[in-house]
């Protein structure tokens, strides 16, 4: 089983420096949020991440767990807030007592393609980049191995859930779990598999502390790559770039009503 979502693809975006689509996630996270409009995050699916996925090869990976995560958010998302939305007074949909407000829809609408483009851009990083490629290109960037490497596992964090996840279902399977169809007994019977999954967790942790203190990793000396991560004049001007768009995002919004209050 595998501990990460990567998939091999020989794609430019797979062959980007590891640092630049970080940093391009980071940008587009502080952009749709400082923009106080959901078309701008519709903009960037549609102009940024769905262009690059279909490029790496990556658009049905992308499209299945993104649809896994983002299913249940929207729906939940827009029903309580087209429901219960306090400032909502223009009705749409009425049944009995409960009302869908067109103010609702569009906070809802605000919110969830802020955590679209969120959830997407996250999953193609993933998908296109491998833990140990981020990590080494972060540490040869002058980050401290340290925190690479909180940044590398989160990358793997999920998948090693799943993998242990599945791990403990079969085991339970062949003592002689029943799984049944019914969603609610479903529910009642993966309850029990928590316990087990947690500790492995806390199993893992400590097993990955003592190989990481057995290997050194605490030393402050400076390190040598193994295999250097390809870079380029064009990617690291591209990473001074992006931040200062998403500066400009943020500073925009504050600076030009400011500007209009002041001009006669």
């Amino acid at each position: 089983m595998s501990s990460t979502l990567y998939v091999d693809r020989p794609s430019p975006v797979h062959r980007l420096n590891p640092v630049t689509k970080f940093v391009a996630l980071l940008s587009i996270i502080v952009i749709v949020f400082a923009l106080p409009y959901w078309w701008v995050a519709a903009v960037v699916v549609g102009a940024v991440i769905v262009p690059a996925a279909a490029v790496s090869g990556c658009g049905g990976r992308l499209a299945s767990i993104g649809s896994k995560i983002l299913l249940p958010i929207v729906i939940v998302l827009v029903i309580v807030q087209g429901l219960t939305f306090p400032g909502g007074r223009s009705p749409i949909f009425e049944w009995g007592i409960l009302t869908v407000t067109s103010e609702g829809l569009m906070f809802a609408l605000g919110i969830g393609s802020r955590i679209v483009c969120l959830v997407l851009a996250s999953v193609l990083l993933v998908l296109t980049t491998h833990p140990g490629d981020l990590m080494a290109a972060l540490t040869q960037r002058g980050m401290s191995p340290k925190f690479s490497y909180i940044i590398s596992s989160t990358l793997q964090l999920i998948p090693a859930f799943r993998d242990r996840a599945d791990g403990i279902l079969l085991a339970q399977q062949a003592r002689g779990l029943a799984i049944s169809r019914n969603p609610i007994k479903r529910v009642g019977i993966m309850m029990p598999l928590v316990g087990p999954l947690v500790l492995g967790m806390f199993t893992d942790v400590e097993e990955r502390s003592t190989a990481l203190e057995a290997r050194g990793f605490g030393s402050t000396a400076r390190r040598t790559a193994l295999v250097p991560v390809a870079d380029s004049l064009a990617q690291r001007i591209a990473r001074w770039i992006m931040p200062a768009i998403a500066l400009a995002a943020i500073v925009v919004p504050i600076v030009l009503p400011l500007v209009a209050k002041a001009a006669p």
